[in-house]
């Protein structure tokens, strides 16, 4: 939910933590909340060791204590048509049989009400495929045009919506994928059965979904020192297969059989074609592809969301062809990266502290974008690849463009920071403040909350880094 949250602190039984760990894969649980919630699943079966390693970060759960965030636990949800659905079911006189959340039930819904005014998906204009009343009449309706009209306008509003729908599930759908792969796709009954594989899963992805900082420096490995553990639990009659939709590296895809890792292949395969297909429509001419800094009127949010989903596929992809001995297929096709939209303040930043572009925008500036590559309008191999990488002065397998990335160390656990628009601040309170305020969001600050706001940053609130431009500010 959005804004202040705290979830009430209270001893479930295993059964229940772990489907209260399911339902999190598709949110955005803080880790420290979820690794309370594995000492309740698992309960009585950790040993000490394992009990004070998972301790260290529930020790900072929200859960039974006077901690909260301002910061949602949940991923913005698509808003459904059941509005609309409630409007047309009182202009047609009868219930509505339809899931408002589904966008194929919408469309379903809209095609049976409007045959009873002749309209279909397919001829929903409003000035040019409306019935007159000569039309109407001998299709025997008693309609009069004004209700006639708001009938047609109606229908077409819930075709248009199960449209919009379709497109801003699908982008959760990716955004999910990009920071949990396809652990969000788990059945509720199979991650019961394996409470181990469960517990890491859930927690791994809490790691991964955490909010990204404002810094210099690059993100924190989310395999730390609790994940470990927990990884560390998972023996020969664990579910790998369930781990692998989460963590898709060599160690976890070699307990898989021959035909997981291919039919793996392909969930990885088809993500990196449709987030790619996606990035290419988006594409805008303007962006500058040596710098890939924001401008305006690009949409960042959605661009490094389907950027961010198809990395993982691809790095999934990777992974995959690795574990069945088939990377020689570069040879012949391999797409790059895609590059994040950077802001231009932090961008600037970099400059400042004698920091230059990142050696991966050189080499994806060099080679055809991927969506190109995968739809065959251009080329690209491993050759070209290692040559980029080789100018850009990079290792082309260490750094993941044509082979899994290495192993990296093993994080130490850090309490999840409270951020507004990825700037630490000390206190969830000012954060909340901050963030209605609009500091930090590149827009003006809004005056009925600008003093406020100027006191706290005055107090010394902000904890993380911040460029000499906003630190001024």
């Amino acid at each position: 939910m959005a804004g202040m949250t705290h979830r009430e602190g209270s001893e479930r039984s295993p059964r229940k933590a772990l489907a209260e760990l399911h339902g999190s894969l598709d949110r955005r649980y803080r880790p420290e909340d979820v690794a309370e919630l594995v000492l309740q699943a698992l309960s009585e079966r950790l040993t000490g060791r394992e009990r004070n390693v998972i301790a260290r970060a529930a020790r900072h759960s929200s859960r039974g204590s006077a901690w909260f965030t301002s910061m949602s636990d949940d991923y913005a949800r698509p808003v459904g048509g059941a509005r609309q659905v409630a409007v047309a079911a009182r202009l047609f006189d009868g219930p509505a049989e339809v899931d408002p959340d589904d966008p194929e039930s919408l469309r379903a819904y809209a095609g049976a009400a409007g045959r009873s005014i002749g309209w279909t998906p397919d001829r929903s204009d409003f000035l040019a495929d409306r019935l007159n009343r000569e039309a109407r009449e001998a299709a025997g309706m008693d309609l009069s045009k004004r209700q006639y009209n708001r009938r047609f306008r109606m229908l077409r509003r819930i075709a248009e919506k199960a449209g919009t729908l379709e497109i801003e599930q699908d982008k959760r759908r990716l955004l999910l994928i990009g920071a949990t792969g396809f652990a969000a796709d788990i059945p509720l009954d199979r991650f019961l059965k394996d409470p181990d594989a469960a517990c890491f899963v859930a927690y791994y992805t809490a790691r991964r979904k955490l909010r990204r900082e404002f810094s210099l420096f690059g993100r924190d490995n989310p395999f730390d020192e609790i994940a470990q553990v927990l990884l560390r639990r998972c023996g020969d009659d664990t579910d790998w297969w369930m781990i692998a939709q989460a963590r898709p590296t060599p160690d976890v895809l070699d307990r898989l059989t021959d035909e997981e890792r291919g039919r793996l292949l392909g969930q990885w395969s088809a993500v990196m074609r449709h987030s790619g297909g996606l990035l290419g429509r988006r594409w805008r001419s303007t962006t500058d592809r040596a710098t890939m800094v924001v401008r305006p009127g690009d949409d960042s949010s959605t661009w490094n969301a389907l950027a961010g989903a198809y990395n993982a596929a691809r790095a999934g992809w990777l992974a995959c062809l690795a574990s069945l001995d088939a990377l020689e297929l570069l040879d012949a096709s391999c797409p790059g990266k895609a590059m994040r939209l950077m802001a231009a303040d932090l961008a600037a930043w970099h400059r400042s502290t004698g920091g230059d572009v990142d050696p991966g925008t050189r080499v994806w500036a060099a080679l055809p974008p991927p969506w190109e590559v995968l739809d065959g309008t251009a080329h690209s191999t491993r050759a070209d690849v290692e040559a980029a990488c080789r100018t850009a002065g990079l290792d082309p397998e260490k750094s993941g463009w044509t082979a899994p990335a290495p192993k990296r160390r093993v994080a130490v656990f850090r309490p999840t920071p409270e951020l507004v628009h990825g700037v630490a601040v000390a206190d969830p309170v000012w954060a909340a403040l901050l963030r209605r305020a609009g500091v930090f969001s590149g827009r003006p600050v809004r005056p009925a909350l600008a003093p406020d706001a100027l006191h706290g940053l005055q107090a010394g609130v902000v904890t993380g880094d911040l460029p000499p431009a906003l630190d001024a500010d």
